[in-house]
């Protein structure tokens, strides 16, 4: 039995976040799972897209491989609403039943996934860290993984009734798809409906975006995150001049948060952001599951730990056993001495 088979419409739907017509890096992240599991599914990758003039971003994301974008257009959905978002995108699933709708798991996309979800009657499995295809009893099926007590497992979800399947996936975790923009796709203009009671609790009426100090986790280059164990050393001080000799942005975990030593929004793992550095470097951390969940797509991942039974040592490429007040100074001047 083929995905088409499954659904009415034979469409997996990614809903595009956009910020000033900019269209999310995760909503681009999920196009490109998206195009795989379509492939697989024989069904057709669309996205819906809200917004006021966003006509550029709806070709953005015909250029990231959407065949077809369901575009609604007006004024008042310039910035997020919550209550008319939800009611439009409920709407127009329940018009043309999509198998599987794709969210980004962001501020925004934690929110509206689950009043979709709830409209619909259909189930939501949130913040997952992959997708893929496997038979289940014969059909194949859409198998959601998530990481799961205290992160020390990744559990396997099959939504084996109810439709549409939505998921919430996570920035940076996934692959962005290449920008072609030979691409060819459909853009279908949907008149908003929209109605008094679509803002009578709640509207957005601006926005102001927060200035980040330094550069930004997600597009970094080189990564350095601190653990638990940089606590022997006192301070972030030789991580931060690490980071400094190699060009590399300063990250932590739970624990280095809870201390204080970085900001939420520098923070790693399955409640904190998830990126894809050229290299990824972790300092005295010892490598729990909803740690390493938010690095795992790194080109390479260099580990220092004391601890040789570290599971960080799994996951890593290149593995140091040491002491960070002894190994740190060290690598620190070799770096140095290459310029």
């Amino acid at each position: 039995m083929t995905g088409r088979e499954m659904g009415s419409s034979g469409e997996i739907w990614v809903i595009a976040e956009q910020r000033g017509g900019k269209v999310a890096e995760v909503s681009l992240e999920l196009l490109g799972k998206g195009r795989k599991l379509s492939r697989e599914l024989d069904l057709t990758l669309s996205s819906v897209l809200l917004g006021d003039g966003v006509e550029r971003a709806a070709d953005e994301l015909v250029f990231h491989g959407a065949e077809k974008v369901y575009l609604f257009e007006e004024e008042r959905l310039g910035y997020y609403q919550g209550d008319a978002y939800a009611r439009l995108l409920t709407d127009i699933a329940r018009e043309h039943g999509p198998e599987i709708i794709l969210i980004g798991a962001t501020e925004i996309g934690r929110e509206l996934a689950p009043r979709v979800a709830a409209r619909l009657g259909t189930g939501l499995t949130a913040h997952c860290i992959d997708l893929h295809i496997d038979e289940v009893d014969g059909t194949p099926r859409l198998v959601h993984m998530v990481p799961g007590w205290g992160g020390n497992l990744v559990m396997h979800v099959v939504c084996s009734e109810k439709r549409p399947q939505i998921v919430t996936v996570k920035p940076g975790i996934l692959p962005k798809p290449e920008r072609n923009e030979d691409n060819k796709g459909e853009i279908v203009r949907v008149k908003p409906r929209l109605r008094a009671d679509d803002f009578s609790r709640m509207e957005t009426v601006e926005v102001v975006e927060e200035t980040a100090e330094g550069i930004p986790l997600e597009p970094a280059e080189i990564v350095v995150c601190a653990g638990w164990g940089m606590n022997a050393l006192g301070d972030l001080s030789k991580a931060k001049e690490l980071a400094g000799v190699i060009g590399g942005v300063v990250a932590g975990t739970r624990p280095a948060t809870d201390r204080g030593w970085v900001g939420e929004d520098q923070m790693i793992g399955q409640s904190g952001r998830s990126v894809r550095p050229r290299l990824f470097i972790s300092l005295g951390a010892s490598g729990a599951m909803h740690y390493t969940t938010g690095f795992t797509g790194s080109q390479v991942i260099l580990a220092v730990d004391k601890n040789p039974q570290a599971p960080i040592f799994q996951v890593a490429d290149i593995g140091i056993v040491g002491d960070l007040g002894e190994v740190l100074p060290c690598l620190i001047e070799e770096l140095k001495k290459t310029g």
